[in-house]
């Protein structure tokens, strides 16, 4: 196996592409971390008795994915050393993967070993876990050197995910392929009976860009000069699993499909290609209250959705797809607003990619009817937030980077707005009002999942991307439109620590739009 090629061009890539995006601001602070710079220690215990224990290794690889030469990626592989084999699900063919399987009130050790030629560290997006499991860039790791993860499994059953949480180098790990699912289950989604074996389907979105070679290419597909890093990275082609499609024989019946934007920067419109309604029962902080009809789903950088897909009803020898949209958003020079692109070129002088089947189902016979649970959990009602706590974070754009509230990432630094009570619930508003850069951000915080109370100021040619949000379960990654105000209540009662929050396009992210909440 030649790991050259992914050492070459993918940390070439990123080193030029940070440069031109960041390095104009001429804020030595915003450098990220120089390889060997720090190393993290180990964060085993003593008394931590694990139910499952894991090795999970970043690597760089080879995988056949277009017809030619195999592409050179990073990816994450590992094993089982204690517990279930069942823990750990290959995805074949792919660089994406592992699936990793666990029960909520496990106890769980994994290894994480960094064979990459960049320092890095795993965040577990979604969990609930102490500050020095989060995967925090103060925790980096150089190559060669190991970091160990101990955590009991807290969050409702759903679908979650982990990747690189290095600063300035996230958005290039990400794009070589270091992502996987975290999938949790419970008793509560046990007794919803939901599909489950071959039945239960995970699907990671993600775009690229290709060279004649076969061969990642992070830079071009920004677009020429450095505004095109302002908008993010576009690819041209969408990969399910890191492939251009899948198909599935499906018997006529049920299916679960699990759903996650893993894109750098793109937004996707999801829908059925026989235009019938989807059925979401699940959004990122696992199963809504009850199943809800959508015509379409929007889904932004690290969201994720669950669907009920039936085709009890459908012919034998039936086609069906699931097909992705990509909606690109105007950037500078759009009149003032933005507004979205629906066809031609985006903001950045991107390609427009076309809309995509990425999961096409061929219905045979038998499965027999599974009907759709009118009730599938818990969740508690939102109180009055009158009297709450109430913190603003204003995406602002300084000179040629993005900043929350004026400010760009410091390793350790807190404002004295960033502190927080352990314990206390608050309303937080993401508001997103940059006249002459307006597109949408992504805004994910750690160590919570909270719930969206309402959206305000949304401009009238955007309104109709309302019916494919699922604003009504738990969350932690909310998509701001460009004009809009969202308010979230957050329940800080997991822990104490210092955690992170930032938007999820991993350009934006790498460029210092990032800060650091405490809750003490």
């Amino acid at each position: 196996m030649n790991s050259r090629p992914a050492s070459r061009t993918i940390v070439d890539a990123q080193r030029r592409n940070f440069l031109r995006i960041a390095g104009a601001s001429a804020i030595a602070g915003s450098l990220p971390f120089v390889p060997g710079s720090r190393m993290a220690a180990a964060a085993t215990t003593d008394t931590f008795a694990p139910d499952v224990e894991i090795e999970l290794v970043a690597q760089p690889d080879e995988v056949q994915l277009l017809p030619g030469p195999p592409t050179a990626v990073w990816r994450y592989v590992g094993r089982v050393l204690k517990g279930s084999a069942d823990a750990l699900q290959p995805v074949p063919d792919s660089f994406a993967g592992p699936i990793l399987k666990f029960r909520k009130g496990q106890k769980v050790r994994i290894r994480y070993l960094n064979r990459i030629p960049q320092p890095s560290i795993v965040h577990w997006h979604g969990l609930l876990v102490p500050e020095r499991m989060d995967g925090h860039p103060r925790d980096v790791v150089r190559m060669g050197d190991e970091y160990v993860y101990e955590f009991e499994v807290r969050n409702r059953a759903g679908t979650y995910w982990f990747h690189p949480h290095p600063h300035g180098y996230t958005g290039t790990q990400v794009y070589a392929g270091l992502a996987g699912l975290f999938l949790v289950s419970d008793d509560e989604e046990r007794a919803a009976q939901l599909p489950t074996g071959e039945r239960d389907i995970s699907i990671v979105l993600a775009d690229r860009t290709f060279d004649p070679a076969n061969q990642l290419v992070y830079e071009t597909a920004m677009g020429g000069g450095m505004m095109g890093g302002m908008t993010g990275f576009f690819g041209e082609r969408i990969l399910a699993n890191g492939r251009s499609s899948l198909s599935f024989p499906a018997a006529a019946g049920a299916y679960r499909v699990r759903l996650l934007n893993g894109s750098n920067s793109r937004i996707y419109r999801i829908a059925r290609s026989d235009r019938k309604p989807l059925v979401a029962i699940a959004s990122d902080g696992g199963l809504l209250a009850a199943p809800v009809a959508r015509p379409f789903l929007v889904l932004g950088p690290a969201e994720r959705a669950e669907l009920w897909v039936d085709f009890h009803d459908e012919s034998a020898g039936g086609r069906i797809a699931l097909v992705a949209e990509p909606l690109d958003f105007g950037g500078p020079g759009m009149g003032g607003m933005g507004g979205m692109m629906g066809r031609g070129m985006g903001g950045g002088g991107r390609r427009y990619t076309a809309p995509q089947p990425f999961a096409l189902f061929t219905v045979g016979r038998g499965g027999g009817r599974q009907a759709l649970p009118a009730r599938l959990a818990e969740l508690s009602p939102v109180a009055p937030t009158r009297e709450l706590k109430r913190r603003e974070f204003a995406v602002t754009l300084g000179p040629m980077r993005w900043g929350i509230n004026g400010r760009t990432f410091e390793m350790e630094e807190v404002a004295p707005y960033e502190r927080v009570r352990f314990g206390d619930t608050e309303v937080w508003e993401f508001t997103n009002r940059t006249p002459m850069m307006a597109i949408p951000h992504p805004m994910h915080v750690h160590g919570v999942q909270f719930r969206v109370l309402e959206r305000l100021g949304t401009p009238p040619s955007l309104e109709n991307l309302g019916a494919g949000f699922l604003d009504g379960g738990l969350k932690d990654t909310v998509l701001v439109l460009p004009g809009e105000r969202v308010r979230v209540l957050l329940n800080f009662d997991a822990f104490r620590g210092l955690f992170l929050y930032h938007c999820h396009n991993l350009v934006h992210g790498d460029m210092g739009m990032m800060r650091n909440f405490l809750v003490a």
